[in-house]
């Protein structure tokens, strides 16, 4: 590694702003610090996260690093292939976001009330944040040159929410004009090898009945590249006001939907060896009918779409607690709250720890979804306030669960900026946080025993 050192004139824009510096790693060692300005690699300029990570895997790389004082220091580094060098930076994506140029008829942000924190409006539309974070993505915010990108890198896999391969009702569903073009894209994809998980939001009257089977049989032609598809259904608020008149899915729909993917799934299991469509596990709880058994969700591809996440859930916790050789007891008495519409299963998790610890005693509660409408049952929507005015009248003793799914990533806020202290303060109770994972849920009773 040989560090080369010179003045330079002028100052670059510091785009790519080093916000940490791993320790022990390739950059400590090189003297690399935080709030230094990666400039280039290899002589190329870095337009955002994914240049730096394509450019960064060779085993010989020059780095240009701009130093606080302005300075510039060409970094000789030899490494191994893939092997990283241990920075971050104060932008992960390095570059602003793109946003969504569409105008959905089923689109969720257009249905929040106003008065809420401003990143909860923005529309994300963008290929990196897929490839990096998992996001679904229209693919009509795509140029030609952005698409030969995509494949030049190999970034895979890239999450596309398809909803219908009928490019006049996609149009009409998105809004765009080049909604339409969305399988030529899947099929050049396919053809170069990128991986992709598709998800349909499925609107009755719209896209469902024989559309759906079309999109589906269109899909199922770019197996295995388009390895998996979640089905979910449609969310809406009570703020629709101005926008499209649509309908949900009930007890009775919900079983013919069920009833067709498991027909879809026996019939892409024969011809191709995979169920290669999942429905959501919201589905399965509008029709009253079990999940499909651990197996069966081959591998949970589609599990952050809320498909197969109870059935992991439910076998992690049982799982953990036959790991529990001996009698536990915890005389202690805690209050769970959950959407209304995994109320019944967390019901059932319930029973279960209590039945394996003596003196446990889980009071669950439904939290009805007053701020965003009736009709949102979710657990992650469920809103600070909601849980204060619904739990104010119960008594707390030990402590309040709450799931994270219900907080921003990375921060202790519900979506109306309401935050888990304002909660602890109201309710005058611990608020514990529990993980989306069996294991950990078990850990919360076993941890207390320590205490």
């Amino acid at each position: 590694m040989e560090v080369n050192n010179y003045e330079v004139n002028t100052y670059y824009d510091g785009k790519n702003i080093i916000d940490n510096v791993d320790e022990n790693s390739i950059a400590e060692e090189l003297g690399i610090e935080s709030g230094d300005i990666l400039v280039s690699i290899n002589n190329n300029k870095i337009t955002d996260i994914i240049d730096y990570k394509y450019l960064i895997t060779d085993d010989f790389i020059t780095l240009t690093i701009q130093k606080k004082d302005g300075e510039l220091w060409d970094i000789e580094i030899e490494k191994d292939f893939y092997e990283d060098i241990g920075i971050t930076f104060t932008n992960p994506l390095i570059d602003k976001a793109k946003n969504c140029k569409n105008k959905c008829i089923f689109c969720f942000i257009d249905q929040l009330p106003k008065g809420m924190r401003k990143t909860l409006y923005f529309k994300d539309d963008d290929s990196r944040l897929s490839f990096l974070q998992g996001n679904f993505i229209t693919l009509t915010n795509l140029s030609d040159e952005e698409i030969d990108r995509i494949i030049r890198y190999r970034l895979s896999p890239i999450n596309v929410s398809v909803h219908t391969t009928d490019p006049e009702l996609r149009v009409k569903m998105l809004n765009n004009k080049n909604a339409g073009k969305v399988y030529d894209i899947l099929k050049r994809f396919s053809d170069a090898g990128i991986e992709m998980n598709c998800q349909i939001v499925l609107i009755p009257g719209i896209n469902d009945g024989d559309n759906l089977n079309k999109t589906l049989k269109d899909l199922s032609y770019l197996y295995p590249n388009i390895s998996s598809v979640a089905v979910v259904p449609v969310g809406l608020t009570k703020y629709r006001e101005g926008l499209s008149q649509l309908s949900t899915y009930d007890y009775e729909t919900a079983n013919e939907l069920i009833e067709f993917i498991h027909n879809k799934e026996r019939e892409y299991l024969k011809d191709i060896g995979t169920r290669f469509v999942f429905a959501s596990d919201e589905f399965y709880i509008l029709a009253k009918k079990p999940v499909l058994e651990y197996e069966d969700y081959e591998g949970f591809p589609q599990y952050e779409n809320g498909v197969g996440l109870i059935r992991s859930f439910y076998c992690e916790v049982q799982e953990a607690l036959l790991d529990i050789k001996e009698n536990l007891v915890l005389d202690r008495s805690f209050t769970i709250a959950t959407g209304t519409l995994s109320y019944d299963f967390i019901k059932e998790i319930a029973s279960m720890v209590m039945a394996k610890i003596d003196g446990l005693n889980l009071n669950v509660v439904p939290i009805i979804n007053e701020f965003f409408g009736e009709k949102i049952t979710v657990s992650g929507l469920v809103t600070g306030g909601d849980l204060i005015n619904q739990l104010k009248t119960c008594e707390i003793k030990d402590g309040l669960i709450i799931p994270s799914s219900m907080l921003k990533s990375g921060e202790k806020v519900f979506l109306d900026d309401i935050t888990v202290a304002n909660i602890e303060n109201s309710l005058n109770t611990r608020i514990i946080i529990s993980d989306i994972d069996g294991e950990k849920f078990v850990d919360i009773f076993k941890n207390e025993m320590r205490c």
